[in-house]
Formats: structure tokens, C-alpha cells, sequence
């Protein structure tokens, strides 16, 4: 069963509001088929502020919470209230009127620390049908300040902030996604390291292009990532500091290593080398620069992802005659497997068609895949156990899954039809909300940051 899928939305409680607003839920489990109407009039510019700023950072607010699939937002041409005060309550029968069930009221400042200034944004987030103010993170309000430059950041953390105190759900706005941007034609495809917010803003390229890169990953701290590179035609896996620009090789490896990830705790690096036409996993510590091999078999075993207390790993591997998913244990003693007997490696998907690049979701009771299924790929997810495997996407081409920090949301890739070139999507776990994430050019192998800090 999913932990935490069915989350009541908190001005919906019963000890809270009264009865008629009490009956307000999500079921994040099955999808929305009704999304709770939120207002977000646009934020007031007072002490200087810039009301084009204000105004952008409510719409990157409305946009976050549209994105879930959860919320719909009230037009401001509806708006009956115009004088709304962040410090006044305001007039919940005009919002009642236009069915809005919550509103969010804020402020953009600037102020000045040291001789730097600021922009500070204040919220607060009313009940309507409750007729009171809901607490943020056990206050009546939250402020957010940072340098003007980083004003979408400061958007991401309210929408943050708003979208777990109406759901219970770990927020995921103000995060970061990396990627590979691919230009030119297909017989001269130029892949570049990409960086940029998680809804498709400030993108960076941190690569030249002059080498092709694939597969890069976030490490937990979110200063590094690490990735599979060709430089000078000896594909090998990489660490790039994002602080600094620098990247170096990930040990002296002889032999071909890709499909690199961090460990949990971002002490290690999970890779696959290939030795003599055959490859296994391994994991590389970064502290003690020892390597340990995982797998010892004449299949191919690839793409490791490590569960989230490090105990277990997930992988691919056609030992059983065709791509399929196995979970072993990290220090390679055997473990009971779900269909029975132990081994030191279980499989754990038998439907028809070939698995791959498996994914440990970050709440532990999930793995997320691309499935090949008569002559479609799919997105999917499948319980730890082997059971309550779940279709949430099909196309021509939709490959390399990734979660989101609080595994509500998988970000993927895919092409639509032959020569279409790859783009950017995300799907919730009910399959129900499927968005494209906007990027400059064509783009493949998203990886999701943690939270920012």
C-alpha cells in the first residue's frame, strides 16, 4: 500500500471548520476529480517593492499549485474583495460567493540588512468556509526573505509552504532539475549537462558540448551530480561540483563504467562496469576511494538505485533471459525472496515485456521503471514485494524515470513519434496528471535535487 497517499486537505478537518467545509478532501491515491479552488490574488508591493515582482511571484505561486493536478485557482476577475491587508481577516462572504475554499493573501517588501537589500514576501493562509487564518509551519504566517535575484526561489517555498499545510504532502516546488539538452542533427547530436528550476526556469548549461554526457544524477547534498561522459572517447563516470564548475573522473577505472547514482547518504557512487562484454554493478566509495563489486554474474546487471535507509538496492539484469528487475541486499547477503526461497538477488517483475531503469522511490515502498511492452514504452511503478504493478504512462518512446524529493511525482522523457526528439514530462502517481516541463531545446534524462535548503 502507498504511505501517505490519502491526504485530507487540512482546512477540510472536521475539528477545524464547520460540517459543510469539513466534507473538502484529496484523494491522492485515485486522483482529483473535483480540484479544490484556491485564490491567490496578486501579492501588494509596499517599501519600495517592485509591483511587476509581486505580481510575478503570485503567478509562479497560482503556477505551482496548478501543476499538482489538485488545486484550481479563482480568477482575479472573479474577485468580489479588492482591499485585501495581510494583517486584516478578510471578507469570507465575498469569497464563499465565488466557491473559492482557500485563500492565500500576501505581501512583497523590500528591506535592507547591512547595507544589502532584501525582498521579503509575507503570507497567510485563510480558511474561508472555516472563517480563520490557518497556521504555516504553527504560525499565523510565514515571511520569506532573499537577494532580488532569487525571487522565483522565494514563489517556490510559499507555494512549498501552502501546498503541505493543504494536503500533509512533503512539498517539492523549490527543487532543481538536471538534465541532458540535446541540439543538431541526429547524425551530430551535440548532449549537454543542463540545469534549471523545477518548472523549467533559469535554465544553465554546465557542459560545453564538445563531449557527449548521459545519465546525470543529483547527490543528496545537491552540490554534486554525477554522470556518464564520452571526453576523449572513453566513456567513464564523472562528478561535477556545481559550486565550482569542476569536474573530475570517478576512480581509474580500466574498463567502461556508466549508469552512475549516488547512495543515500552521498558518501558512495552505484556504477556498472563492463568487463569483457560483461557487466556488473559496483559501488565506489568517495571518502576511501575503495570499490566493491555488487553482482558477479554472466548477465548483464545495470542500473542500481539504493533504497532509502541503504540497506537494499535495486537492478536490472537479464539473467532470467529478458531485462527484469532484482533487489539484493547492499552488503550481499541473501535475503528472502518474494516469490520464495533466498537468494542473494530476487526478482521481482514478471509481466509480460522487458524492464529497466528501476528507481527507488524516497519513501521507500515503491520502484518506479520503463517498461517495453508490445512495441510501446511505458512509465510504471511496482511495490518492493513484486506486487502492485501500475501503468502511468504509454507513448512511442517513454524511458528514464525519476522521482520526485517527496515521491508524489516521477519526471521523465519521451518522444511522441520517430524524429519528434525528446522532451521533458512529469506524471503523478495516479496517472492522471501528465505535464509537459518546459525546456529551450530537446531534452532526455531528468534527475530530480532534493529540496534546496
Amino acid at each position: 500500500m502507498l504511505n501517505k497517499l490519502v491526504a485530507s486537505l487540512l482546512i477540510g478537518l472536521a475539528m477545524l471548520v464547520p460540517a459543510a467545509f469539513a466534507q473538502v478532501t484529496v484523494n491522492i491515491s485515485e486522483g482529483v476529480l473535483k480540484p479544490t479552488p484556491i485564490a491567490v490574488p496578486t501579492f501588494q508591493a509596499s517599501s519600495g517593492a517592485d509591483p511587476q515582482m509581486a505580481a510575478e511571484i503570485s503567478e509562479v505561486v497560482r503556477n505551482d499549485l496548478v501543476s499538482t493536478g489538485l488545486f484550481t485557482i479563482t480568477p482575479e476577475s472573479a474577485h468580489i474583495q479588492r482591499d485585501l491587508s495581510l494583517n486584516n481577516q478578510p471578507r469570507f462572504a465575498d469569497w464563499k460567493i465565488i466557491q473559492t475554499d482557500a485563500l492565500v493573501v500576501g505581501q512583497v517588501d523590500m528591506v535592507e540588512v547591512e547595507g544589502v537589500q532584501f525582498i521579503r514576501a509575507s503570507v497567510r493562509l485563510w480558511d474561508v468556509y472555516g472563517e480563520e487564518v490557518m497556521r504555516l509551519e504553527g504560525q499565523a504566517g510565514r515571511r520569506f526573505t532573499a537577494k532580488p535575484e532569487d525571487w522565483r526561489r522565494i514563489a517556490h517555498k510559499i507555494a512549498d509552504t501552502i501546498y503541505s499545510r493543504l494536503t500533509g504532502e512533503d512539498p517539492y516546488f523549490d527543487t532543481r532539475i538536471v538534465y541532458i539538452a540535446e541540439t543538431g542533427p541526429k547524425d551530430a547530436r551535440v548532449k549537454r549537462l543542463a540545469i534549471m528550476d523545477s518548472d523549467g526556469a533559469n535554465v544553465k548549461y554546465l557542459t560545453s558540448g564538445t563531449f557527449q554526457v548521459l545519465t546525470p544524477r543529483f547527490s543528496p547534498s545537491n552540490q554534486q551530480i554525477t554522470y556518464m561522459s564520452f571526453e576523449n572517447n572513453r566513456p567513464r563516470v564523472y562528478l561535477f561540483d556545481i559550486q565550482n564548475g569542476r569536474q573530475e573522473v570517478l576512480g581509474d577505472f580500466e574498463n567502461m563504467t556508466f549508469a552512475p547514482r549516488f547512495s543515500r547518504d552521498g558518501d558512495s557512487v552505484l556504477l556498472t562496469q563492463a568487463i569483457a562484454g560483461n557487466s556488473d554493478v559496483y559501488i565506489r566509495n568517495l571518502v576511501t576511494q575503495r570499490t566493491r563489486r555488487l553482482t558477479d554474474h554472466p548477465a548483464i546487471d545495470t542500473s542500481p538505485s539504493m533504497s532509502p535507509d541503504g540497506e537494499q538496492i535495486v537492478f536490472n539484469s537479464d539473467r532470467g533471459g529478458s531485462p527484469q528487475l532484482y533487489i539484493m541486499n547492499t552488503d550481499g547477503s541473501p535475503l528472502t525472496c518474494p516469490s520464495g526461497g533466498r537468494d542473494t538477488a530476487c526478482r521481482i517483475t514478471f509481466g509480460s515485456g522487458s524492464y529497466s531503469t528501476p528507481v527507488w522511490s524516497p519513501r521507500g515502498d515503491l520502484i518506479a521503471f520503463t517498461k517495453q511492452s508490445r512495441g510501446r514504452f511505458h512509465i510504471g511503478v511496482i511495490g518492493i514485494d513484486g506486487k502492485g504493478e501500475r501503468i502511468l504512462t504509454e507513448s512511442y518512446l517513454d524511458e528514464g524515470p525519476e522521482w520526485s524529493p517527496n515521491g508524489r511525482v516521477i519526471t521523465f522523457f519521451r518522444e511522441q513519434a520517430p524524429g519528434a526528439g525528446p522532451k521533458l514530462w512529469s506524471v503523478d502517481l495516479t496517472g492522471k496528471n501528465l505535464r509537459r516541463i518546459p525546456t529551450p531545446t530537446d531534452a532526455s534524462d531528468p534527475a530530480w535535487s532534493p529540496l534546496l535548503n
